[in-house]
């Protein structure tokens, strides 16, 4: 255990000099930190109780990769001070007061040990556009687009950034540059937090360490929460840096003439999130917003995630995990990929309506997948808490996530009443009903007749996954759960039936790269849009997604027990789209995981083979008791031949256009042997 507040500072990092605030039990005789400097860092001076035995005291000495990364980035950015973070509960409140004090937080009276963040509106969500992956050869990272690349908005500021469809990409030399404009002195007036973590279990087979370089105290509480933080972290590491390193800044050196909005400093105007795979290492400047700067989450754990999963044979991916047992108590593991507005979490916390049928949750965001030597694909949730979307989930739509958040979280950008309890949309309209005054994420008084949202679209809670009221006993074993299925979805108002399983393996991996789901497309007031999204990864691709497929396709081997592949649509709705859902979804998607389950155990009885795939016969899914008519369940299945040639055309295109000569010929054929089944049709 360390002392709770123990700071390096920077100016004498590299003179191996002593200044101890407080004895401890070497009366201050580390002779493997002579560096160290003991300073409060509290407002009023106060500093944490030493503890008996602190880190540097017994002599544990820092690894010296790691030694050399914060020597590194501390000369560049100067930091007026190095702390250690040791993930304890004590530190971790001691920043939370820091942040109280300083305004960047405010403790939610009505709720148990829960804390409101409000941004900057500048600074609300994840940058794709300023986000890139840098490599030597731009096409280990993006196919070349048959078109050319996206034009680039000068005010950026990222010079010869390349943009497309399925990722960004600049080069070393640019990169370079680019840090030269923001890193120097970025961190002046500030503290620089070293951050241990694990994705992962720490010292299990599939995780893996990153250490994060922070100036921001909101972003160490985050990650305190998100991830497996703790100087345990250390003696994972070795000599030889073997961890992903992470340097994060929110660009505000101080002093500075910049208006800090809501005590929320960012840079949005040099905002940039810089992946280096040939480096193992994320630089993000300028954002302090959960996405673009808690880098253990998409950062490591699906864009450099994926690249590492490449090398070593397993997969990174943006899936949910969850346990399912039946009514006889068998239980299985399914992963899913969703894009955004598909219901993920709501999955992942599904509260079944079918008696007997139970669901656990392993995880809600991320899976690291990987096959063990019986040939089992077993899946891990490397993260250790929750970071939701806040607006539409309630005790109607997910109860569980409502429960889990009613304790030690940390919300983003929600409105909240004066006396300290949070509300967004779609959480409680009788909290608002007869014209309550709340205070908006904006801090501006808010009523049920005002313009502007409550909550942002994007505000988000941080909560710790032990807290789920199913989390699944498993949930933490360090081998994983075995998947018996993946299932992939989006958004389909028309078209798609509500089930259908892969044929194969290949035809799996098809289905999860021709992925297409409605989403809104707000900036270019299109309303309503199909969108590409590859595996629920667009936004989260580590390399060329050409690559990417072949890397899927590459797993199938003999001795491997093969998840079976489905493909699921909760959104179809009836009059060709135009009507309303024809599923009721929630609780009631038990009833398509029953089919799932029961194919995973090989049930022919329940299958027919169509041009999309397998689907369920007619009565095969349990319909009992839903408020559903035999119309409605054969609208809900049906297949339009024209619709599905127009859909195969629409991924020819894609893959035409966007990934071409990096496609793989397993797909070139997939699309040509579904043209064929549906002509024959």
């Amino acid at each position: 255990m360390v002392d709770q507040m123990r700071n390096l500072n920077s100016n004498d990092f590299f003179k191996k000099t002593m200044d101890m605030a407080s004895k401890c039990e070497m009366n201050g005789n580390c002779k493997q930190y002579a560096n160290l400097h003991m300073s409060p860092i509290l407002a009023d001076n106060k500093m944490l109780k030493m503890q008996k035995s602190c880190f540097q005291c017994n002599m544990t000495k820092l690894p010296i990769g790691l030694q050399n990364f914060v020597e590194e980035k501390a000369r560049i950015c100067q930091p007026d001070k190095i702390h250690i973070c040791d993930g304890s509960i004590e530190e971790y409140n001691a920043l939370l007061e820091l942040l109280q004090l300083n305004g960047s937080l405010q403790k939610l009276e009505k709720m148990d040990d829960c804390w409101l963040a409000l941004t900057d509106p500048k600074d609300v969500a994840r940058v794709e556009s300023r986000t890139f992956i840098c490599t030597k050869s731009m096409l280990d990272t993006i196919p070349t687009p048959k078109d050319g690349f996206k034009q680039v908005d000068a005010s950026l500021n990222l010079r010869n950034l390349k943009c497309t469809a399925l990722g960004n990409w600049m080069s070393p030399e640019d990169l370079d540059y680019e840090l030269g404009r923001r890193l120097p002195g970025c961190m002046k007036g500030r503290t620089m937090y070293v951050v241990p973590y694990s994705m992962g279990p720490v010292g299990g087979p599939i995780s893996k360490i990153g250490i994060e370089l922070t100036d921001s105290p909101y972003v160490v509480c985050n990650m305190r929460i998100m991830t497996r933080m703790g100087i345990d972290v250390f003696e994972k590491i070795g000599d030889h840096g073997n961890f992903v390193k992470c340097l994060h800044t929110v660009g505000v050196p101080l002093p500075t003439q910049r208006t800090i909005v809501n005590n929320w400093p960012c840079n949005p105007e040099m905002t940039m999130i810089a992946h280096l795979p040939e480096k193992n290492e994320v630089i993000s400047f300028g954002s302090g917003y959960g996405g673009n700067s808690l880098l253990g989450k998409k950062c490591f754990a699906l864009r450099l995630g994926s690249i590492i999963a490449k090398r070593e044979g397993w997969l990174a991916e943006h899936m949910l995990i969850l346990g399912i047992t039946n009514p006889q108590g068998v239980k299985k593991y399914i992963a899913a990929a969703f894009p955004s507005a598909c219901g993920k979490t709501n999955l992942a916390m599904m509260t079944p309506t079918v008696p007997g049928w139970k669901i656990e949750c392993v995880g809600d965001d991320i899976a690291w997948m990987k096959f063990n030597e019986k040939g089992e694909l077993r899946a891990i949730n490397p993260e250790n808490g929750f970071f939701g979307v806040c607006p539409g989930t309630s005790n109607s739509t997910n109860p569980i996530a409502m429960k889990t958040i009613q304790k030690h979280t940390i919300f983003t950008n929600v409105a909240h009443t004066p006396d300290g309890e949070v509300y967004w949309e779609g959480m409680d309209d009788n909290m608002v009903a007869h014209g309550e005054h709340l205070i908006s994420w904006k801090g501006k008084d808010w009523t049920k007749d005002s313009k502007e949202p409550a909550a942002h679209p994007n505000s988000r809670f941080t909560s710790p996954a032990e807290q789920c009221p199913i989390i699944d006993p498993n949930w933490e074993s360090p081998e994983g759960v075995p998947i018996s299925a993946i299932i992939f979805g989006g958004r389909r108002p028309q078209g798609v039936p509500l089930i259908y399983e892969s044929f194969d393996w290949e035809h799996g991996v098809f289905v999860g790269a021709s992925i297409r789901s409605e989403a809104t497309a707000a900036a270019e007031h299109k309303g309503k849009v199909i969108m590409h999204d590859p595996f629920a990864m667009r936004p989260f691709f580590g390399y060329n997604f050409g690559k990417y497929c072949r890397h899927w396709l590459s797993l199938n081997k003999d001795g491997r027990k093969m998840p079976k592949i489905f493909n699921v649509n909760w959104f179809r709705k009836s009059n060709n789209g135009q009507g309303s859902f024809l599923w009721p979804g929630f609780g009631e998607n038990i009833r398509v995981l029953e089919w799932i389950f029961k194919r995973t155990d090989g049930d022919e009885s329940i299958a027919q083979k169509t041009p999309i795939g397998i689907l369920p016969t007619l009565d095969s899914l349990d319909t009992n008791g839903l408020d559903i008519t035999k119309e409605q369940i054969k609208e809900l299945f049906s297949l339009d031949k024209n619709f599905l040639l127009d859909e195969v055309q629409e991924i020819r295109k894609y893959f035409d256009e966007y990934v071409g000569e990096s496609t793989p010929s397993e797909i070139s054929m997939q699309i040509d042997q579904f043209n064929e089944r549906l002509k024959n049709y």
